[in-house]
């Protein structure tokens, strides 16, 4: 398991555009460890992958460690996560400008909360972004829309 460096930015969006172009997957996630000072450790189910994943703290940019499980050992610690999970359907893609874009609809506690993730190769890039017409309020810095603070509280932050 290799670290790399992930650098993204997160919008709230108040109406989700045409994502007929976009690539669908049922996404659920779990919590075995929730930040504060420290790592997350969550594992998830992708489409047909499961993987475990271990991010540093951090907002705009966090080293994140990633490696593939079976669904053997995906089941085994799923239980582990009662009381921090979430679902969402991801709809992956690419902006005009060319960054790719991940726009999650959350389902259950979370339903009505839609957001978009756009992913960069450099900090700097990051910083520059201008978001399209289409993008809410930026929620980058704002932890409560961590998906590891999601899955925790298990409903919307106040004023969603």
């Amino acid at each position: 398991m290799s670290a790399v460096q992930e650098i993204e930015r997160k919008f709230l969006v108040p109406t989700a555009p045409d994502l007929s172009g976009y690539v669908a997957e049922v996404v659920r996630q779990g919590y075995i460890t929730v930040g504060g000072e420290g790592h997350e450790v969550r594992v998830r189910q992708k489409g047909q992958g499961y993987f475990i994943t271990v991010k540093s703290k951090g907002t705009l940019a966090r080293a994140e460690y990633e490696t593939a499980l079976s669904q053997e050992q995906f089941d085994t610690l799923w239980p582990a996560t009662e009381g921090r999970r979430l679902e969402k359907t991801r709809y992956t893609g690419t902006l005009s400008d060319g960054f790719p874009c991940e726009v999650d609809i959350f389902e259950g506690a979370l339903t009505g909360l839609v957001m978009v993730e756009v992913e960069f190769a450099k900090l700097e890039a990051a910083k520059a972004f201008s978001p399209p017409d289409w993008f809410g309020t930026d929620v980058t810095e704002d932890k409560r829309y961590k998906n590891s603070a999601l899955a925790s509280a298990g409903t919307l932050p106040p004023g969603t």
